[in-house]
């Protein structure tokens, strides 16, 4: 079992930048895949990015790709998502997530197991 913690989240003006943090527990953080969600108010929750348990391989949702990065380190059990050139539509509150998984990609919240609390990301125009 994991248990994650975001953190990072903030206001920030558009065109600027966030790196939010996503610290995880346990010591099988390396046997996890990671991916990074949001939602904004009234919407569902949507897929921002995802990485490998190894960090070989990632993707991310076409509405970031260029913008934002994802990426961990499993020494420090943690992953992160550099986000910039921040627009005022990327207001939501992100969430990190993990699933056990020895392949590929999640892009389905439903695929994910173990969530964060979720940090709050305030992009202003």
């Amino acid at each position: 079992q994991v248990q994650l913690v975001e953190s990072g989240g903030g206001l920030v003006q558009a065109g600027g930048s966030l790196r939010l943090s996503c610290a995880a527990s346990g010591r099988t953080f390396s046997r996890y895949a990671l991916g990074w969600f949001r939602q904004a108010p009234g919407k569902e929750r949507e897929f921002v990015a995802a990485i490998t348990w190894s960090g070989s391989s990632t993707g991310s949702a076409d509405s970031v790709k260029g913008r934002f990065t994802i990426s961990r380190d499993n020494a420090k059990n943690t992953a992160y998502l550099q986000m910039n050139s921040l627009k005022p539509e990327d207001t939501a509150v992100y969430y990190c997530a993990a699933r056990l998984s020895a392949y590929g990609l999640g892009y389905l919240a439903t695929e994910y197991s173990y969530w964060g609390q979720g940090t709050q990301v305030t992009v202003s125009s």
